[in-house]
């Protein structure tokens, strides 16, 4: 059976500063709910960064909600942005605390900041400081993750590391962190840290001295239970058990810098590539033993700089994919001018030199975008292993980039080339940041420093 591989882009949002981290609620309630982290070095009046031991780094985080509400209504409604320090990390704990959503977040000022969402009186969700811990002075916060990615809700804790290339454990009390322990990892910036799901009394690291390292809290830091060097833009997925030698080698290039597991779909794994920007992979054979490389499923290109956040959403999609899709400009000027109203706003252009902008009238309304239905390719990739052959995923994604400063919401289809109903114009080439095991492997994050 032939299947089709296709991605819709559904709305741009610019974020004027540098954004580096998205992150969708997992908590089933809140699945809707989305939040970005943003990070700028303050320059100068002429444009130089500003000459400091201590460089000002500043930072927003966004709180958006997304709706479906027709192919009339852009799906995400800005609903909170507060000025932070620079972001560096986002991550909610996968179950609520004192039956609330606990977002965490790294800053370039050493903190781990815990904010709730709560409900106002209006019914407007908001974002509210709970905590903040320092995990050492003069470093930066580079990542968290939380202990609870199986839903364990008991002896929560978070893992740190930082750019003195530490590596920091801290337990949850009823309102904020208490630091248990710390390390020194890495030689140089230890730019990420994972729990092991399956075995929380388990870390992994990995930094700029090319190394990634496993750590078991039951017999202390003194010495990694192993390590791997390399420093080589692939993916490679290991077996938690056996890390000698990993089950697959991916070479997707541009510099490997986030990974996620979809949250149900157990062997599909976004990749955030920085100068290669976004992909799909399709994990399955490998992790079911076979030899070889994981194929590509699918590709986002629309961004225009480095591809630094990624992540998956639970959100249920209605209905079939949006009969609209982003078209040449040509295209867009004339379905504005026959309707006789409005302007267009070009929010962003795309290496493709096909053009993502928001459709307005004079009055603010939203213009849906025009439609050229064009043949798309057919991926002869085999399919996911469900239930009943022939079941199709759809998938709600949102990706940032951090130059140009701008988040992507935008929705993925993979579905037998039958089930796929009339053919759409496509985005991109066709073809959990959940990191830790999954059926038993553990899929290795290869960093570059920007």
């Amino acid at each position: 059976m032939s299947w089709k591989s296709r991605t819709r882009s559904l709305q741009v949002f610019d974020t004027e500063l540098s954004a580096d981290t998205v992150e969708w609620c997992p908590i089933p309630k809140w699945h809707n709910i989305l939040t970005c982290g943003t990070y700028q070095l303050q320059k100068s009046p002429d444009g130089a960064v500003e000459e400091s031991t201590t460089p000002s780094r500043i930072g927003r985080l966004y709180l958006f909600e997304f709706r479906q509400e027709g192919s009339l209504t852009p799906p995400l409604t800005e609903l909170q942005r507060v000025d932070t320090p620079a972001i560096l990390d986002l991550k909610w704990c996968h179950v609520p605390v004192s039956e609330k959503p606990l977002l965490g977040m790294a800053t370039a000022v050493g903190h781990i900041q815990l904010y709730t969402l709560t409900e106002s009186q209006e019914s407007h969700w908001g974002l509210k400081a709970l905590s903040s811990l320092e995990v050492g002075a003069d470093r930066l916060a580079l990542s968290l993750d939380w202990s609870t990615g199986r839903g364990d809700s008991s002896d929560v804790r978070v893992v740190c590391s930082d750019s003195a290339g530490c590596v920091n454990v801290l337990s949850l009390g009823p309102t904020s962190l208490t630091a248990v322990s710390q390390w020194k990892a890495h030689d140089f910036e230890a730019w990420i840290s994972a729990f092991s799901y399956w075995d929380t009394q388990l870390i992994y690291s990995g930094g700029d001295d090319c190394k990634l390292k496993g750590w078991d809290l039951r017999i202390g830091p003194a010495t990694p239970t192993f390590t791997s060097k390399s420093y080589d833009e692939q993916v490679l997925l290991w077996d938690g058990r056996n890390m000698r030698q990993p089950l697959s080698e991916n070479p997707l290039g541009g510099g490997v810098w986030r990974l996620k597991w979809h949250p149900t779909h157990e062997h599909l794994l976004l990749a955030a590539c920085m100068h290669n920007d976004f992909h799909i992979l399709n994990c399955q054979q490998a992790l079911e033993g076979s030899e070889g490389e994981c194929p590509s499923l699918a590709s986002y290109i629309l961004h225009n700089s480095l591809a630094y956040g990624a992540d998956w959403s639970q959100v249920t999609l209605e209905g079939p994919a949006p009969l609209y899709s982003p078209q040449t400009m040509e295209t867009r000027k004339s379905h504005v001018e026959t309707s006789g109203r409005g302007h267009v706003r070009i929010q962003y252009e795309s290496p493709t030199a096909s053009f993502d902008t928001s459709l307005e009238d004079d009055e603010g309304r939203y213009i849906p975008e025009a439609v050229t239905p064009t043949p798309s390719t057919t991926a002869t990739i085999p399919p996911l292993n469900s239930a009943a052959d022939g079941n199709s995923v759809s998938c709600l994604l949102a990706t940032c980039s951090f130059y140009d400063h701008m988040l992507h919401v935008w929705r993925w289809d993979w579905a037998p080339e039958k089930a796929c109903g009339s053919p759409q114009a496509q985005e991109g080439s066709e073809s959990g940041d959940q990191a830790g095991d999954t059926a038993g492997a553990l899929t290795k994050l290869t960093l570059s420093e920007t």
